[in-house]
């Protein structure tokens, strides 16, 4: 940095704003500073940092499955906001484990992060405020954790509720829901918000498939359980606590020759890339999946800079919206 300094014309002071506050420093100096930095082949010693400041440059984001696009779509709006703030993200899958999410929270306390960003595998707040009491913030995505942390969700029940709304006013009245394990906050918020729309109307049923996971395999087997229902007991219509299972469902239905939306229409939650492009495109409960992410970093973001007498927690609260496609159709009688 010394030699930086000299060759730049600065002070040490101002090499080290343009490293980590370049805000402070004018443009035509950051620019002398960054060129001295090119021409002399400078890397800063970010462990060194680290052990005078206490934290390391980097954010990290603890998603439920890294395989479902739904949490690397959270994940880009996470970076987005890391990045315009000079930090990096690692990115942890739990894989709906929670051994594997007690790991990586131990790991990341271990690496100083400047935060945690979580989609919890089930109430896990006294964990989570473990790791806070220790100076890490942490701000809960997808998942309301009450009023001791930020967290930035959507109302799952009114997503749940849509979706078995918009069946039922298809004609449909035996109505399949197909997702788990229901530990998972938001699958079990979504089966209330469909068990409400059910009430709601005589001569309903709603048929519970939990599941052990949500992803497509699962939704396969789902498929397997409901065909080797007889006719007269099988549900006309799936509810799917999110699209991988949706997707599933769907395939397997083709493969045994049933029609959807015929024989079954078909409801997913989410809507994922791979939804619209399915081969009969999905009807699916939409989520912000990168104003989730991004919404949540600045959470974190201004948590950090705040001082812990000083913070107040926010909880903010999306609406979902139901884009319907050709896996669900009106039918004529109920």
């Amino acid at each position: 940095m010394k030699d930086v300094a000299a060759r730049a014309g600065v002070s040490l002071g101002t090499v080290s704003n343009v490293l980590n506050k370049p805000d402070r420093v004018s443009v035509q100096t950051r620019d002398r500073v960054r060129a001295a930095i090119e021409q002399l082949g400078f890397v800063r010693n970010e462990t060194a940092r680290q052990l005078r400041s206490g934290h390391s440059r980097t954010l990290a984001y603890v998603a439920l499955d890294s395989g479902n696009p739904f949490f690397t779509d959270v994940a880009e709006g996470v970076q987005d906001a890391a990045e315009a703030a000079g930090l990096a993200v690692f990115l942890c899958n739990s894989r709906e484990d929670g051994g594997r999410q007690d790991f990586y929270l131990d790991m990341l306390e271990q690496q100083r992060v400047e935060g945690i960003l979580i989609t919890p595998t089930d109430n896990a707040t006294d964990r989570l405020d473990r790791v806070r009491g220790r100076g890490i913030p942490v701000v809960v995505v997808d998942r309301d954790a009450g009023p001791d942390f930020c967290s930035v969700t959507v109302d799952d029940v009114a997503g749940g509720e849509l979706a078995a709304t918009h069946l039922l006013e298809a004609g449909h009245r035996k109505i399949a829901y197909i997702g788990g394990p229901l530990t998972i906050g938001q699958a079990a918020d979504r089966l209330t918000g469909a068990r409400k729309a059910v009430a709601a109307v005589p001569g309903a049923e709603l048929v519970v498939l939990e599941t052990a996971a949500l992803n497509v395999a699962e939704g396969r087997r789902a498929g397997e359980r409901l065909a080797g229902l007889p006719g007269s007991r099988r549900p006309t219509a799936a509810f799917c606590a999110n699209d991988l299972l949706a997707l599933g469902l769907l395939q397997r239905m083709v493969r045994l020759g049933l029609d959807v939306p015929g024989d079954l229409a078909i409801v997913g939650y989410d809507d994922i890339e791979f939804a619209g492009a399915a081969a009969v495109p999905l009807t699916s409960v939409s989520q912000p999946r990168h104003l989730l992410g991004r919404t949540a970093a600045e959470l974190l973001l201004t948590e950090a800079a705040d001082s812990a007498e000083g913070h107040e927690h926010r909880q903010v609260v999306f609406s979902p919206e139901l884009v319907v496609r050709a896996s669900t159709a009106l039918r004529t009688t109920p």
